[in-house]
Formats: C-alpha cells, structure tokens, sequence
C-alpha cells in the first residue's frame, strides 16, 4: 500500500447560505484554473437555473482545482436537509470536510445535519468560519459553538482537535488569525494539504468504484461518477456492475475522464482515490458497483435517508386542463416522474388504484416543490394534493417525523412565535438572547406542525424572524389537531372573467387572490375569508346598467391589493379537501368537487359517516 501524495479529496459542507458555492469559486480563481482572459461567473457551481434564482445548490457538483504540484477534487454539497440525500453520498467520495460556518450566525440546524453525516464517516474536519469581514462577527463564540457540536455528536479526539481558518469567500481572503486576513487563500490551501490524508492505493487490487452521482450527455448517455476504491480502471476495460440487489452484468468502460476546474478531461486510467466519470455503460444506477470481471466485489449499499413527506400527483383535470401545457396525459406524466427516479435516490413514486394519481413521497416541502417547479418549466400540467407527513410504525408505537427549529426573532415578537407554536405542539430545548436585541429560540416540533407556518410567522415578526428547520427524528405521534389553517376560503360559483365590480362586492369578505381580467371557473378559490368556513362567490358579474346618473359616479375606486402565491405558499396553503392546479403559466387553487351542492352532499356523507 502506497499513499497518493499529490491527491486530496474534500466535500465542502455547510448550513444554507453560510457561503460554500462563494467559497469554491475563489478556490477555482486563485489556483489559476482559468485562464487569465477566461469570462467567469459568479457562483459557478450553481449551474442549473433554479439554482441560480434561488440562491441554494441543490445537486451535488464536483470541481478539481491544481495548487503546487496537488489535485484538490472539491464537491459542493447541498445545505438543505431536503437534499439529504445528495450529502450523504458525497461523503463516501471524499477523506476530508470543510465545515463552513457563518461568523455572526454560528451553528444552524443544517450544520448539525451535515456534520453529523461527516462524523459518521469518519472523515477529518477543517472549520472555516467564514464572512469574518461582517460588523457583528463573533468568531471565538462560534468556535466554541462548534466545538459544543462536535462533542454532542461524539467526534472522537482526532476530530476534535480540528484546525480553523478564518476567512471572507466574497472578498477571496483567508487568514489563521480572526483579526487580520491575508489577501488570498493561501491559508486555506496549505491547511488542506497538511490535514487531509491522502488516499492510498494497491495497484495489484481488484478494482471497485461506487457510482456516487449520476449525470446524462446526449453523445455518451449515462455517465457515472465517483470514486475509485481500490485498484485501477482504463479507457475500453471490460467490467462487472452488480446492482443494488446484488445482480451481476457484464458492461465495458468506453470513456473516462477526471476533472479540471468544471471540465472534463478524457483520461486512459485512473487508481484508488481519483474521483473520475466513466461513461458507456447503459442503465446504470447510483449505489452501485462497478468491479473487475475476475473478482467481482459489491461495496456496501448507499443508506439513504427515508422520506418524510408525501403528496398525490393527478392529471389535470379542472376545466382549463390543457389549455396551456404541452404534456397532460398520465403517460407522461409517470415517465417523467420515473426519470427522475433514475438521479434521485431520496425520491419514492408509487402507482396508485388510479391510473391518473401517483402518490409521491419525498424529504421535505422544498424537495417536492422544486421537482414540481422543474415539471411545470419542462411543460408538465398537473394537480397536487396537500402535502401530508408520512407517519410510520415504530416498536409498536404511532410515529410521525420531529423537525428541530431554530428561530431568530426580534426580542419583542418573542412571546407571540412562542404562543403560535405552543398551539402546533412545539417543545422549547432552548434559548439564547444575544443581547442585541435578537433572541434565537429552539425547538422540537412535529412536521406537520410547520406546514404552512412560514406565512403566519413572517406576519408575527414583521418581517423581521429567519427560521430553519431540519429533520431531527421519528417521535411518538402527537395527536390530530396540529397546525393547519383557521380560515375559511372564498369559491367562486361562475366560470368566466373576473370583474372589478365583482372583485368589489365581496372585498369585505376576505383577501382576494386574483386581479380583474382573471379567468375563473366554477369550485376555484379565489380569496380567503376573514371567518372560518368556506362561502361561495360571484367575482364574474357586470354592473347593472342604467339609464340614471349615479350621485357618485365621479368618486375613484380603490381596490385592496390581492394576495398572489408563489408555488411553495400554494402548497402550504392547501386544505385536504382541495388541489393545486400547475401549468407552466398558472398557478390556481381549486375544490377537489367543484359544484357546490355536490360540494354540500360530500360533506354531509362524511360527517354522517363520523357519526
């Protein structure tokens, strides 16, 4: 056994927004990996357009930069536990992390999220603690924060005796000093280079690579990525996949490559501990093997985290179905939905008694709402259900999932959040007061409890709160009544064109959800009515014309500003008995029966049959 000197492989992992994409981007600028006249963007990383509007990475990305005579292979996770996923198989490809914390924010319920998955495999920890050029940084406070985590999470000694380097990835400086920063990275390179092991090789060993990410090229098809385990691969080798459950298949490996900065290098070989891609082999899959044909060895399954969260996709079938989708048939709809199956392995589609419905389960709200936000972009039309948590058996006992919510709140909203979430079954562990004016807050809460709270919550703190939330364990079940919504919808009872005058009529009703012009049907939801039960409404009829001048008729109107719902509030706000209707222009709620009396009859049956 040999070790491979000039190799070091890091997974970059942090809490949403604490700054990795930021941080690989000055790594890749300053190794020198682009030429000097090279135009580059900024957040490179984040390729895919979703993740560029909103700012998170949502699929793992993997980079290679050169630093004296070193390869660094770096992979930029994903901060969101709704990506779980992703981070747990990043870290079968790497030997060491860099934990990235924010120097005002400190520790966050993802940064425990990731970290605990990093620990778990062993992996040697660098701390960065990064934005250290904010005014309100506190860097020794989250230090010892940090330190407070790896011992609640059992790091043993080694671990715990983690270098720290201090830096801004905006302004490419790193230091391993808090008060003064170097002007470049260097600090961050060299640290790397000494704490990461190397991985090391037997060059007579079998070969065995887990395929860890999955991407797809028109020319080559599949291509697998990940780690060479042990022993050597080369460009027209034939190889052995055993799949998940163990199967074996003969397959040929007809390109490689390794990385360089974000290309793609076609390569002859590669050895143990080269991260590389291998394209030509159909039909592969994440989790599994591919070893020599002579000794075919599995390594072991990815553990995935299960789903938490489900919900029912259904074709669309409300009265403006097709009218602006391109694909709107079930058929299409299951391909795509199995597709994406095939790249995501925190994903569960099961077929229904219905051909038209797939139940589809997932790791949170954000997990499901950007799969729909992708369909919808891609031209899908469909109707989702209200998102439900998946409540499971455990020794015998009722069990639904536990989310830890951290909450930072301005110190006089704190007893409004705290009776809000006291009504949804949430648990107070902790509570920290800053002193400047902010007080952080932590509890326990069931999921379902959270569904829908962001709005409420925006509201109490004016605007001010910042909540995160990260899955923390299956718990006992805490009864029917959590969270939900109180009030009563408003349902339009014509299918044509909202009116003003309509709009008017029945504003003291509720806040209305569309703007006049908005074409309606019959069981849509249009507004939100300031009591608790649904009423039904005209928003479509014309004013009555007269032959008499009205007293008033030179007064202006002024109409309330409607409340307009981006997907993931749609989804929140949904009730059991409704559906949100998707296409790519629109976005409607709607009553699963749309004509009133049926509504009415519906309703009747099942309180006879609770009776």
């Amino acid at each position: 056994m040999h070790q491979r000197d000039h190799i070091r492989n890091i997974a970059i992992i942090a809490h949403v927004d604490h700054g990795k994409t930021t941080l690989v981007d000055k790594l890749l600028q300053q190794s020198g990996t682009y030429r000097d006249n090279e135009a580059v963007q900024e957040r490179v990383m984040d390729s895919n357009d979703l993740e560029r509007e909103r700012g998170i990475t949502i699929l793992a990305k993997n980079t290679a930069i050169t630093y004296k005579d070193h390869l660094i292979n770096i992979v930029d996770t994903p901060g969101h536990a709704d990506f779980g996923g992703e981070v747990e198989r990043i870290m079968k490809m790497v030997d060491g992390v860099l934990l990235v914390v924010d120097a005002f924010e400190g520790c966050m319920p993802q940064t425990k999220f990731v970290l605990r998955k990093a620990l778990a495999h062993n992996l040697t920890p660098i701390v960065v603690v990064n934005k250290i050029d904010r005014p309100n940084a506190r860097p020794a406070e989250v230090i010892d924060e940090v330190l407070d985590l790896f011992i609640e999470l059992d790091a043993n000694e080694e671990q715990l005796e983690f270098p720290v380097v201090y830096a801004s990835a905006l302004n490419g400086t790193s230091s391993l000093e808090p008060e003064k920063q170097d002007e470049n990275m260097q600090a961050l390179y060299n640290t790397i280079i000494e704490h990461i092991p190397a991985p090391t090789e037997d060059p007579e060993e079998p070969l065995q690579f887990l395929v860890t990410l999955l991407d797809y090229n028109e020319y080559l098809g599949r291509i697998a990525i990940g780690r060479v385990n042990r022993g050597k691969i080369r460009q027209g080798q034939p190889v052995t996949v055993i799949n998940r459950e163990g199967q074996l298949k003969q397959a040929r490996v007809e390109k490689l490559f390794g990385f360089q900065g974000l290309k793609r290098i076609e390569r002859d070989e590669a050895a143990a501990g080269d991260i590389i891609a291998i394209a030509g082999i159909k039909e592969i899959n994440i989790g599994e093997t591919i070893a020599d044909p002579a000794k075919p060895e599995a390594l072991p399954v990815l553990h995935i985290d299960e789903p938490t969260l489900q919900m029912t996709f259904l074709v669309n079938n409300s009265p403006f179905a097709g009218r602006e989708g391109k694909w709107i048939t079930s058929r299409k709809i299951r391909e795509r939905l199995f597709k994406e199956l095939e790249t995501d392995v925190s994903l569960k589609v099961d077929e229904t008694d219905s051909p038209d419905a797939f139940v589809v389960s997932g790791r949170g709200e954000l997990h499901l709402g950007i799969l729909i936000e992708n369909m919808r972009r891609e031209g899908y039309e469909l109707q989702v259900s209200k998102p439900e948590v998946i409540i499971r058996e455990i020794d015998g006992q009722k069990s639904e999932p536990m989310e830890r919510l951290l909450i930072d709140v301005p110190e006089e909203s704190t007893g409004a959040v705290m009776e809000s979430l006291g009504s949804r079954k949430a648990e107070m562990v902790n509570m920290v007061n800053h002193g400047n004016g902010n007080v952080r807050l932590e509890f326990i809460i069931p999921a379902r409890g959270l569904i829908g709270y962001r709005t409420q919550f925006l509201t109490l703190t004016r605007g001010y709160g910042i909540m995160n939330h990260a899955f923390d364990h299956y718990g006992p079940y805490v009864g029917s009544q959590v969270g939900g919504r109180h009030q009563g919808v408003l349902v339009s009872t014509e299918s044509g064109s909202s009116t003003l005058y309509g709009i008017l009529s029945v504003e003291d009703r509720g806040t209305l959800f569309v703007t006049p012009g908005t074409e309606v049907y019959e069981g849509m939801i249009v507004g939100e009515h300031t009591r608790d039960n649904d009423i039904v409404v005209n928003i479509c009829k014309e004013k009555a014309l007269t032959n008499v001048r009205s007293a008033t008729k030179d007064e202006t109107v002024k109409m309330k500003t409607p409340r307009l719902f981006s997907m993931e509030q749609a989804l929140e706000y949904l009730n059991d008995d409704e559906y949100c209707e998707i296409t790519p222009k629109s976005i409607r709620l709607r009553k699963k029966i749309l004509n009133k009396s049926e509504r009415e009859r519906a309703e009747k049956h099942r309180k006879n049959a609770e009776a």
